[in-house]
């Protein structure tokens, strides 16, 4: 933010002669998600409830949505010049400072929630959001009114209480940052609160009613993948970085790297160990706890200072 300054909010600062700006969605949930009312989210929801296995954010399970949105809206800067013809324009997807909630916002695609995402009350808030910057003068579309309401199931629901007020989201305690833009080690005081949950984080969105019209996605790009869906935290954390590599490639989730996701899984094994430890009569929790201090053991020589860190701290809560 300090590098690009205004560029935010000036799109002719970031594409000079930008005159317009093109805002598209593209709804994200795989085609075989279940369509029965909030069934899907009551489905994601339990995930969160069993401590060894890995929850993934919906969006990041398939192909890398950079990928794939920006490819069509070049696309469709094509067709436009086939009608208008040359013009000067380019399409972003979350790869730039542009402030894509507010320009899909002020263009008619949907409202401001309170957690801070666009919500749009045909497809919820389960979509991606691309611009096309242009050198055409266009007609402006018209911003919609809000609908949350009285509404605070998102604020009330975050588990690190990232979402401090309506429409204001401290991201240095969201876990989608702490899971994926967050470099370093995790604060100490936010790791016991962000559970199972090993690269982003779906719960703001889970809980909202407005997804219960959330739509799904043809597309075989966003299919979930096999092995990141349902996977156990141990399965996940076998994998050497070569591993870590093939069963990424073309995923949003390589860019994190193999430590990173190791740091990830290694406070996903510590809640685990935790929580088991409070299932101290049943044999399958004392069982499943030996899985998990014999994983994290099995990477005690790791160089990583990084990881050492937080496989220290995994263990020390299985104590």
């Amino acid at each position: 933010m300090a590098a690009h300054g205004l560029k935010r909010a000036r799109p002719d600062e970031l594409v000079p002669g930008t005159v317009s700006v093109i805002t598209a969605r593209m709804d994200y949930l795989p085609a075989q998600t279940p369509e029965l009312d909030a069934d899907w989210q009551s489905r994601e929801l339990a995930r969160l409830t069993r401590p060894t296995e890995a929850v993934v954010s919906v969006y990041a399970r398939g192909r890398d949505y950079h990928k794939v949105l920006r490819a069509r809206l070049q696309k469709l800067a094509e067709r436009i010049a086939q009608h208008v013809g040359p013009f000067g324009h380019r399409a972003f997807t979350d790869s730039a400072p542009v402030l894509e909630v507010e320009l899909a916002e002020r263009s008619g695609q949907g409202w401001r929630g309170k957690h801070t995402l666009l919500l749009n009350r045909e497809a919820g808030s389960m979509f991606f959001l691309g611009e096309i910057y242009v050198d055409l003068a266009l007609p402006h579309s018209q911003a919609l009114t809000p609908h949350c309401g009285a509404c605070n199931a998102c604020i009330t629901v975050c588990p690190t209480q990232a979402i401090v007020a309506a429409y204001r989201l401290d991201a240095r305690r969201c876990i989608s940052y702490l899971t994926i833009e967050h470099a370093g080690p995790i604060p100490l005081e936010l790791r016991p609160l962000m559970g199972n949950r090993i690269y982003g984080c779906d719960d703001c969105q889970l809980v909202c009613p407005w997804n219960k019209f959330a739509q799904r996605n043809a597309l075989p790009d966003f299919d979930e993948r096999v092995g990141l869906t349902g996977q156990q935290l141990c399965t996940l954390w076998a994998w050497n970085e070569a591993e870590f590599l093939r069963h990424t490639e073309g995923s949003p989730i390589r860019r994190i790297g193999h430590e990173r996701w190791l740091r990830n899984l290694a406070v996903a094994m510590g809640n685990a160990l935790r929580t088991l430890r409070q299932r101290q009569a049943d044999p399958a929790a004392l069982a499943e706890q030996e899985v998990l201090r014999q994983a994290l053991q099995s990477r005690l020589e790791d160089p990583s200072n990084l990881l050492q860190e937080h496989l220290q701290w995994a263990l020390a809560q299985g104590a």
